[in-house]
């Protein structure tokens, strides 16, 4: 196993600095031919079974991956026993279960993670796993607060684990076609996007203190969360909507990936000023907690701006599909998806068209698709070193700030001036909210 674990770790530094920002290419065919045991099996673990795990297991099955699923992770045994039914219909072993996934971590055989758990856990998770020397596929959002994106990155430097974020249309064809062409000027000069997700989501619960559901650990599952009684129904998706102990509202659930793309098409960085608008207009009376409609808007130097339209409750659709970025230029637009893009003319006329067909483009809760496929097949290239990471964990923190920024000025009731170098904020009110509380000994600390 010594001369396995040798070959992960020494191509783990050349993964990484082809993850940077500049550097999206992959390694070439003759350098990556001169690593020696790049077929070496890499063995992994999936910590959060939910609606989200499946979307792993195309990649995990596929022989020509050459991976191996060891452990399957999670804090309520009916999702540990229907994930292990489902599992081991596509594959030859039994992967160990396991609710903790410190456990897991102690297993020096395992050499990456796949964390599909609720928000609060994603940072705290990924760093415990980093430390352990494991490399991680982290689901979005990245990090629950501001303070999170900064930690997440700052353990990924300093120990060199390849962590990709799993905002999976950056490794879309038809985006990565369709952004290089923005950037080279196919619609002049792009200065505003227009981010949007619509949903019908119905009338959740009010929230009713009782015992946890049987077989949930409530303890692991709120994890860095300080500890509260269980209230029903909070374990079944609607910890999203019930306060800000365990998720970040529809910003983190879903605005996350399309202001990614937005920002990936402005080519900016930091906002210089945030505001929204925001409130709970649907089931006025139910149990939600949250806003359920947003419009927010991020200004930008050099006269860029990007709007988040965002409902969550109100299935109607402004733009004629479920989610997508708009890309307006100085000589035409650009209406990209999952599905592909459009290419119009300043005269409203397509001129080009790519569609990719696939099975991801819609809104339905968990799943998968191809985009999920090629994004963990490129997580496992990345740590063989053979190409670069599509969405290395410093680039998508960026993207992250943007649905932190939303949140904040939403609960504070006002806009804010932001560092657009540092990402900072300029108003004390909101940087009370930069960081959150955590259990004690639970607080990721380098």
């Amino acid at each position: 196993m010594g001369a396995r674990r040798d070959f992960i770790k020494k191509t783990t530094v050349a993964a990484i600095g082809m993850g940077l920002p500049s550097s999206i290419n992959a390694m070439t065919a003759r350098s990556y031919n001169n690593i020696l045991g790049a077929n070496d099996r890499i063995h992994l673990a999936i910590q959060g079974l939910g609606r989200r795990y499946g979307a792993y297991i195309p990649s995990i099955v596929t022989k020509e991956n050459n991976v191996r699923l060891d452990y399957l992770c999670d804090v309520r045994d009916s999702q540990l026993e229907k994930a292990v039914q489902n599992v081991s219909k596509q594959i030859t072993h039994h992967p160990k279960q396991e609710k903790d996934i410190r456990k897991i971590l102690e297993d020096k055989d395992v050499d990456a993670v796949f964390m599909a758990t609720p928000d609060h856990w994603h940072t705290p998770g990924a760093c415990m796993a980093m430390e352990a020397g494991k490399h991680v596929y982290l689901e979005k959002p990245c990090s629950h607060n501001p303070h999170e994106n900064e930690i997440v990155v700052a353990f990924q430097k300093k120990y060199d684990k390849v962590v990709q974020m799993g905002n999976q249309q950056r490794s879309s064809p038809q985006s990565i076609e369709i952004i290089k062409d923005i950037h080279n000027g196919i619609i002049g000069k792009a200065y505003k996007a227009i981010a949007f997700y619509t949903n019908g989501r119905g009338e959740v619960p009010i929230p009713v203190k009782t015992a946890p559901p049987e077989g949930l650990d409530w303890e692991l599952f709120q994890g860095p969360a300080p500890r509260k009684a269980y209230a029903h129904d909070t374990w079944d998706y609607n910890w999203h909507w019930y306060g800000w102990d365990y998720g970040t509202a529809e910003m983190g659930n879903n605005a996350t990936h399309e202001l990614d793309i937005a920002r990936w098409a402005l080519d900016v960085k930091y906002p210089e000023y945030v505001d929204v608008i925001a409130g709970k207009h649907q089931f006025l009376d139910d149990g939600w907690e949250m806003y359920d409609t947003m419009e927010a808007t991020y200004a930008f130097a050099d006269d860029k701006t990007i709007q988040w339209d965002g409902s969550s409750r109100n299935g109607y659709s402004k733009y004629g599909r479920g989610r997508g970025t708009l890309i307006y230029g100085s000589e035409g637009s650009v209406m990209v998806d999952r599905d592909g893009y459009e290419l119009y003319d300043l005269k409203g006329e397509l001129i080009k068209e790519s569609k990719s067909g696939g099975s991801e483009g819609g809104t339905a809760l968990g799943g998968g698709g191809d985009l999920s496929t090629r994004h963990a097949v490129n997580f496992f290239n990345a740590i063989r070193g053979k190409e670069a990471l599509t969405s290395h964990i410093e680039v998508g923190a960026i993207s992250q700030m943007l649905t932190h920024y939303a949140n904040i000025s939403y609960r504070i009731d006002k806009g804010f001036n932001v560092d657009g170098n540092t990402g900072r904020i300029f108003d004390r009110e909101a940087m009370a909210l930069w960081k959150r509380t955590y259990e004690l000994g639970w607080e990721p600390k380098l």
